[in-house]
């Protein structure tokens, strides 16, 4: 290894930088805080940055769904010290490949998040109400934003209205933001929607005709992103989030001449929020049924919100027909709530929205999609202090090949 030091930062690669100070490892070892690890990989193929949480994750050649696979080939030759800050979490891997990837030295989480909200419909008004009375902890402020000023004005009277007589819990304020203060925050929550059909209406999936809608609106914001230099969470919560992601991705990404110059939105910024209602739904159908409730200990949830959703019964102990069962259930719940007469938009917005958010803000497991070699996927995963950590299993072959074909199916898409 060879050891730099940049910005007050130690760095370290198994590759010689020329342009960097290089120290010592004496030096290097006495760092308390977070290190990076650098080293240079196709940016349409890999993060940024993301948290070694092993490591064979830092000499991983190309990332994709050994991801969320354990593996064998951890390295035992490196120094103990190195070994012992990747198990505390204390090492940040460094894809230099992107322009700016020393503004990762500087990235850090606030105490407490600004949290602006776009779009004020039935989804974005009920997980403004979740983030309002759960999020007192962890948000300092949520922003809100609609196209509809009428929208905007309810949800800053209703939403402040919100509070305990009784007790001395924080809640955060809910304040109107204009659209040019929309990144003036720590998480950008993306939840405006076109092409939702009303009860009644088609019952299929209608993930693509959702895409070709919100894609047009959120190129607009993918862009703004790029031109304010933002640096926080882009969140996105409008179906369908995999692709949606993707799109954010490369439009943000996207110079003026239409050629990918990797200088807006790292990949690691960009999140989808879909995946936390089909587990939450998975989880009630198995409740229902005593051969089956061992999901709610031992289950998993892959892949995207809709077609191609995996749910996994158990990680120990995997049954093919049970997880099918479970995976056609919380496909299909939706179609319940619609012929009951309504549109299913309230577990959504609390169990993929307000709940997850926080999640994530809080640095706790949660499901969301994140980027694994060029494809959004939704697993279980946690942003901490050095980046992104997505959980890694030993997974039952039948099951990763369920996830390879979703994973396969994305990643033809877009």
């Amino acid at each position: 290894m060879i050891y730099y030091r940049l910005d007050g930062k130690i760095l370290f690669s198994n590759v010689k930088y020329n342009d960097l100070e290089i120290i010592n490892e004496d030096i290097a070892k006495k760092s308390s805080g977070i290190i990076y690890f650098l080293k240079e990989t196709s940016p349409i193929k890999s993060r940024r940055s993301f948290s070694i949480s092993d490591t064979s994750l830092m000499f991983i050649e190309e990332e994709g769904l050994n991801l969320i696979k354990s593996s064998d080939a951890e390295k035992k030759d490196l120094p103990k010290w190195i070994i012992d800050k990747v198990r505390s979490r204390k090492v940040t891997c460094i894809n230099t490949a992107y322009p700016k990837w020393q503004k990762v030295l500087k990235q850090s989480h606030p105490e407490k998040w600004k949290v602006n909200v776009f779009g004020l419909g039935d989804v974005g008004g009920t997980l403004v109400t979740g983030l309002r009375l759960l999020g007192g902890d962890c948000i300092s402020e949520i922003g809100v934003y609609d196209r509809g000023e009428d929208r905007k004005t309810r949800w800053i009277l209703e939403a402040n209205q919100i509070l305990s007589a009784c007790d001395d819990k924080k809640y955060p304020q809910v304040v109107g933001v204009s659209h040019d203060e929309l990144f003036d925050c720590h998480m950008f929550v993306f939840c405006a929607s076109v092409g939702v059909p009303p009860v009644g209406g088609a019952a299929k999936d209608v993930r693509m005709i959702q895409f070709e809608g919100n894609s047009k609106i959120l190129r607009t914001y993918a862009k703004m992103a790029r031109e304010k230099g933002f640096q926080g969470v882009f969140a996105v919560v409008s179906d369908p989030v995999d692709l949606l992601c993707k799109s954010v991705f490369l439009n943000s990404n996207t110079c003026e001449n239409r050629n990918l110059d990797y200088k807006g939105l790292a990949p690691e910024q960009i999140r989808g929020y879909g995946l936390g209602v089909m587990h939450a739904r998975a989880a009630y159908y198995a409740s229902l049924e005593k051969d089956k409730s061992h999901y709610l200990r031992e289950g998993r949830a892959y892949g995207p919100h809709g077609e191609g959703l995996i749910i996994a019964d158990s990680i120990s102990n995997y049954d093919e027909d049970i997880s099918m069962y479970l995976t056609k259930k919380a496909k299909e719940a939706n179609l319940e709530v619609r012929a009951a007469g309504f549109k299913p938009y309230i577990a959504p917005a609390l169990s993929s929205g307000s709940l997850s958010l926080i999640a994530t803000i809080k640095g706790q497991w949660h499901y969301s999609t994140t980027y694994m070699g060029g494809v959004f996927m939704g697993a279980k995963n946690k942003l901490i202090s050095s980046g992104v950590e997505i959980e890694r299993l030993q997974l039952p072959m039948t099951l990763l090949s369920r996830i390879e074909e979703s994973y396969n199916n994305l990643r033809r898409i877009i």
